[in-house]
């Protein structure tokens, strides 16, 4: 028999589809306009297209898993885990891809004559097959035996049972919390979070240090150049700003947990916390419309040709919108 959903539980479903029905499409806009317009298809665009594609994995797969989660069904121990995994590989390939994004953005600045030879295609492609190379390796390293098997196994074979501990499907019933507070959080979020933060303050003060010197650039036009690249960078640390906002507070939950295990968490901080980490699935989109005028412009051109059956004149590739002052 199924378990009852309850009204609180319909609530949290609601949310969540919500959730999913806007990053899935969102993203999927964002890999498309890469596709379609020549002037997205530089290294920084491929990572964000890196980006994207985790984040409509979270949408397509994460949440639809988070909502089985919630309803708790009665599975096996490494079942659960499986089903618990895929979250923490999407959650990593999206920092690994920021990361990627705020080294590239850096380079951009601080070698733009030299940029083109250092960073080619080829190798943006060999850093985005890393990324998620890596991503699968502390994510699945749960499956590889960093979990809660033995606890449960205690207690099961303490009932007189026999078998594969079968038990209600919960993340922090099979997830370990020294795992994701030491491994996880210490070591593949923090970490990478804090050198962004220097990545881009660095990233600044080597713009606003160009455009007072007006240096030569490779543009020929030192104004137009580092101001685009100013823009860019705030765009795109904006980004980076809503991902730390979204998944902080969740993991500062996993350290009260782990270090506080007596300290109540109220149930409807934990479901605030996870909607902003599902959440953030579908801001991206949102930032990149509203904030990079390459993607508004191309978002437009996809939405008169294929949906409303109006096409839109060629995309200007490197229109005279994209200014500081834009």
């Amino acid at each position: 028999m199924p378990p009852s959903i309850s009204a609180f539980q319909a609530a949290y479903i609601g949310i969540e589809v919500l959730i999913a029905l806007v990053s899935v499409p969102g993203n999927v806009l964002v890999i498309w306009a890469v596709k379609v317009n020549q002037a997205l298809r530089d290294a920084t665009f491929c990572f964000i297209v890196s980006l994207a594609v985790a984040d409509v994995a979270v949408g397509a797969l994460v949440i639809p898993l988070a909502i089985l989660i919630n309803i708790g069904p009665q599975t096996y121990f490494h079942t659960c885990l499986m089903v618990a995994c895929p979250v923490l590989i999407l959650t990593q390939s999206s920092i690994l891809a920021l990361l990627a994004i705020a080294v590239d953005r850096y380079l951009r600045v601080k070698i733009p004559l030299r940029y083109k030879t250092v960073v080619t295609p080829r190798r943006a492609v060999v850093a985005i097959i890393g990324c998620w190379i890596l991503s699968f390796v502390v994510g699945l390293t749960p499956m590889f035996g960093w979990n809660n098997l033995s606890a449960v196994e205690r207690a099961w074979l303490a009932n007189g049972s026999v078998g594969e501990p079968v038990i209600k499907c919960q993340f922090e019933k099979v997830i370990s919390m020294e795992y994701m507070v030491y491994f996880n959080f210490f070591v593949w979020v923090l970490p990478p979070l804090l050198l962004m933060v220097l990545i881009y303050l660095e990233v600044f003060y080597l713009i606003r240090k160009q455009l007072n010197k007006k240096v030569s650039a490779s543009s020929g036009d030192p104004q137009k150049y580092y101001g685009k690249e100013l823009k860019i960078a705030k765009s795109l640390a904006l980004i980076l700003f809503l991902f730390a906002l979204s998944w902080l507070p969740l993991h500062i939950l996993n350290c009260i947990t782990l270090f506080c295990p007596s300290c109540h968490k109220p149930r409807l901080l934990m479901y605030i916390a996870i909607f902003l980490t599902h959440g953030n699935s579908a801001m991206n989109p949102i930032v990149y419309a509203f904030r990079i005028q390459k993607f508004r412009v191309t978002f437009l051109k996809i939405w008169n040709d294929h949906f409303r059956c109006q096409p839109a004149p060629p995309i200007d590739e490197d229109p005279p919108e994209e200014r500081p002052d834009d």
